[in-house]
């Protein structure tokens, strides 16, 4: 069972990552996506997967489903920034001219390597976006991304490997929108989420850099129920633990957890009251954070110097009612 097979969607070549537990689909050629996660105990799809007939949809506006990459996450205003002497410009994709949800999209990364082995298997894809030259128009800096995506039981780890190849220092922000379902059951979930601080943002939905107490959402560190609520709602973590816990109430649930020293925010969005799906989503950066004149340790701007390589990893772990797998 740990082994890795192919497949098709569209026409595209998928992987699928097999345990005994788990089976998670890779998408490489149109933006690296996990478009699904199959529960095999629980017979039920983990995420929000798009259907072969929603393949114009998916083009559009990938980040809907799945686990998909947001390079840089967020919303930055009117697409522009300055930095280290470098000017960038990104696409105005918002009702008010300001950026979302970064460059990537659905550009084709290859298949370098791929493993099976006595305890998991594995697939690593890379993509050098020199490749694209609408990406290098809006971000001039070169940079190789790499995913290892790794399924062990119900454990599966993703590893982004990210190596500056160009000359000057250069700003970076990871996030991932990862779309969660809830099976229109949400009075049945409970999200544990430990923050410290709620994000204001202004009426164009952009990060001003000031930050607010909690007030109602100080219940996510104690565990809230999903009936009722409708998020798209940036929360610092502060020195908490970067997990997120998802519970339904038969005991069966998730836990979503990444490096406490680079993602220091995380994103709930529910797209409208709580029914289907809720997006937990970590990233590295606030929103618009080469535009606030806030420290880098507070904003999480990673900046990236020539020949440098960063780490990043984010570890999704299935659990079921009576603590076993099966």
């Amino acid at each position: 069972m740990k082994k890795v097979t192919k497949g098709q969607w569209n026409g595209y070549d998928t992987y699928i990552l097999h345990s005994h537990e788990l089976e998670v689909t890779l998408l490489p050629r149109l933006g690296n996506n996990v478009i699904r996660i199959w529960d095999r105990i629980q017979q039920r799809d983990v995420l929000r997967r798009p259907e072969e007939n929603e393949l114009d949809f998916y083009l559009l506006k990938p980040y809907h489903f799945g686990i998909p990459l947001l390079i840089p996450p967020g919303r930055i205003r009117r697409g522009h920034f300055t930095y280290a002497g470098q000017e960038y410009q990104f696409d105005r994709n918002t009702a008010n001219d300001n950026h979302i949800h970064g460059l990537h999209r659905t550009q084709g990364w290859c298949v370098s390597d791929i493993e099976e082995d006595d305890d998991g298997c594995a697939i690593t894809t890379e993509f050098v976006t020199t490749s694209d030259p609408n990406w290098m128009r809006q971000f001039p800096e070169p940079l190789k991304l790499e995913m290892t995506l790794r399924l062990q039981g119900t454990s599966l780890k993703q590893t982004f490997k990210i190596t500056h190849l160009g000359q000057k220092a250069a700003p970076f922000g990871l996030g991932l929108h990862t779309w969660f379902l809830i099976n229109g059951e949400p009075d049945r979930w409970n999200l544990n989420l430990p923050v410290s601080g709620l994000v204001e943002a202004d009426d164009e939905l952009v990060p001003t850099g000031k930050m607010a107490p909690l007030g109602e959402f100080q219940s996510l560190n104690e565990g809230t129920n999903l009936r009722g609520v409708n998020y798209d709602t940036i929360l610092s973590i502060g020195d908490h633990p970067v997990e997120a816990v998802l519970t339904r109430d038969d005991g069966y649930g998730l836990r979503y957890s990444a490096d406490p020293q680079y993602f220091k925010y995380w994103v709930i969005y529910t797209k409208g009251e709580a029914d289907q799906f809720l997006c937990i989503e970590p990233y590295t950066w606030l929103p618009n954070a080469p535009n606030l004149q806030l420290p880098a340790d507070t904003t999480g701007l990673i900046e990236l110097h020539p020949q440098e390589t960063l780490v990043l990893n984010v570890n999704l772990d299935i659990f079921y009612p009576d603590g076993s797998p099966a």
